[in-house]
């Protein structure tokens, strides 16, 4: 006889406001005891030095991670000049430090070299894999840690605020696997004066923003009224696919896409192209998959009994 798996069979996503201190495992397992989850995961890595916005997926929410990961990312963030440390933001110990201070003209100089698609060495304390060990293990263990450049694209890099000689305060939008800690270490050199992060707020993941946010200390108010409040606070699992094609299918090809099977296309209002596509039937979210000949062929079915 099969062993029941432990916990409730929640679908849907929350959109943590990640509280800084805490890592992003630590937040999804807050969030699945909270709501005593069967299963959960999170779209895309913050920083315990980190807030906001922490796309946690719960239950068959979990089968959209991929398209929130790879959706763009908005960041406000806060630069202090003068000092470089070896984790590029400020829990890491000081490794140079300058007497220059740029001025604002000079920052928005740069600010063109840091736009568009540019390469990035990630942080030696990054959660990047090496040899199957992450870098950071590596890093704390007090190895030299060497990183390959990677390519990143950032869309839009604003500075918005100068408190000080100091600090600068910038906005960024970027694609995925670009570091904001390596982008405040970068600019410092860039303008000869050093700078790492010390404060860091994601304000934006795909379709995901800060007005869907919700801080723990509601998640926790709401878990102790009782089992289904924290529901509530749940937005649906298509709210992952907002940057999706979208097609609604009738009763006999839903049956056929919950079986893997691909259906025919029909209708003027059918998505066109070869791009990602969602169907759903009824209000209610069969499958994804891509359209290739005149056919929706499902990558990903979705199972919301209770025994799944």
């Amino acid at each position: 006889m099969a062993r029941r798996k432990k916990g409730r069979s929640v679908h849907g996503w929350l959109v943590l406001d990640k509280p800084v201190g805490m890592t992003s495992t630590q937040a999804v397992g807050a969030v699945r005891r909270a709501f005593d989850a069967r299963k959960a995961g999170h779209a895309g890595t913050l920083d315990p030095l980190a807030t906001g916005i922490l796309p946690i997926a719960l239950g068959e929410a979990t089968k959209t991670v991929p398209y929130a990961v790879d959706g763009q990312k908005s960041y406000r963030f806060t630069v202090r000049w003068g000092v470089e440390t070896d984790t590029d933001d400020a829990e890491g110990r000081t490794v140079k430090t300058s007497e220059a201070r740029p001025d604002r003209p000079a920052i928005e100089a740069v600010l063109g070299d840091f736009t568009g698609a540019i390469e990035q060495v990630p942080p030696a304390f990054s959660a990047i894999k090496i040899d199957g060990n992450r870098a950071y293990d590596l890093a704390r263990s007090g190895e030299q840690v060497v990183l390959e450049p990677r390519l990143a694209h950032i869309d839009r890099l604003d500075l918005v605020a100068m408190p000080d000689a100091d600090t600068a305060e910038f906005e960024a939008d970027c694609g995925r696997g670009t570091y904001v800690r390596a982008l405040a270490r970068d600019m410092g050199r860039a303008l000869g004066c050093l700078g790492h992060v010390i404060a860091l707020r994601r304000t934006r993941v795909a379709g995901f923003t800060e007005a869907d946010a919700v801080r723990m200390e509601t998640l926790q108010q709401a878990a102790a009224v009782g089992p289904d409040e924290p529901e509530r606070l749940l937005l649906p699992i298509e709210a992952a696919l907002s940057e999706l094609a979208a097609l609604a299918v009738g009763q006999n090809d839903a049956a056929r896409l919950l079986r893997g099977q691909a259906v025919l296309i029909r209708g003027r209002d059918a998505p066109l192209g070869g791009g990602a596509t969602y169907a759903t039937c009824k209000g209610n979210l069969i499958a994804v998959g891509h359209i290739e000949k005149g056919e929706l062929k499902p990558t990903r079915v979705f199972n919301f009994s209770e025994g799944h």
